[in-house]
């Protein structure tokens, strides 16, 4: 396994904050979605108050556009800075700060203008750790892959197999954001069941290809801290899907019991 591993991912870099920070991703991601799976739940959209009636103290609550706001842009002003921190020739660590930029980019261009919002809103609590969780593992990757700038390559280079998994990836993560967007008029805050593209077949066919796209991001880069954030990323989905369609089951007596979370016909 780690003759394995040394063929497709560089050394871990020189640096011990790289590799505490590539532990404490895979850990704490993958603990929140196993908190999913058990019904404790980060509060935004439809899960945003399904745990404040226990809370004992006010919690501050925002808009779906604010909250999917501070989510989203301060990792997107982290990929902006790196061209300016990080100014290079080697071009795997341009694709991985591209790929990055573009990801953040594309899901605050789709909170401005693509989604539709229901009466649900977000924690501030929720927000500021996935926000918190979306800009150090954006700057982790980036300055991550800046070390490894003279490493030797990998026997096996993924990189370009990775840019192609990226791009099926956002593109497969924002027509299903356009399709759930399709379900709502202006004065329509109700939920439905979505039932085009890959809707048919899972509930959450927008996080599987957000997976597609993080894989992509590690096949781009081979470091350690983009696996561990990934697979963290995985395990965090599975919950979240998992969590999604039992809410859609308790909610839609004609919920369709063969479509599955996240994987068609698996899971």
């Amino acid at each position: 396994m780690a003759s394995m591993l040394s063929s497709v991912i560089f050394p871990p870099p020189p640096s011990l904050i790289i590799s505490v920070m590539s532990v404490v991703s895979l850990v704490a991601i993958s603990g929140l979605g196993i908190s999913e799976i058990l019904g404790k739940h980060l509060q935004y959209s439809k899960f945003w108050n399904l745990s404040s009636a226990k809370s004992s103290r006010e919690q501050i609550k925002l808009s779906s556009r604010t909250g999917m706001l501070v989510f989203y842009v301060p990792a997107l002003l982290s990929g902006v800075a790196s061209f300016v921190l990080y100014p290079n020739h080697d071009p795997r660590l341009f694709l991985v700060k591209a790929a990055l930029t573009i990801h953040f980019f594309k899901r605050t261009i789709e909170v401005l203008f693509v989604h539709k919002y229901s009466t649900s809103g977000v924690v501030l609590d929720s927000a500021i750790l996935i926000s918190c969780s979306y800009f150090s593992a954006t700057s982790s990757m980036i300055y991550g892959q800046y070390l490894t700038q003279g490493f030797p390559e990998p026997k096996v280079d993924l990189k370009y197999p990775g840019v192609l998994l990226f791009l099926v990836g956002i593109i497969g993560n924002l027509y299903h954001h356009l399709v759930l967007a399709s379900l709502r008029t202006k004065s329509d805050k109700e939920y439905k069941i979505p039932r085009d593209g890959l809707f048919g077949l899972v509930i959450c066919p927008h996080y599987l290809f957000e997976v597609l796209g993080f894989i992509g991001i590690f096949f781009i880069s081979q470091t350690l801290y983009p696996l561990c954030f990934t697979l963290g990323t995985i395990v965090y989905l599975m919950g979240r899907s998992y969590a999604t369609r039992r809410w859609y089951i308790s909610k839609f007596e004609d919920f369709p019991k063969d479509v599955k979370a996240l994987v068609p016909y698996v899971f």
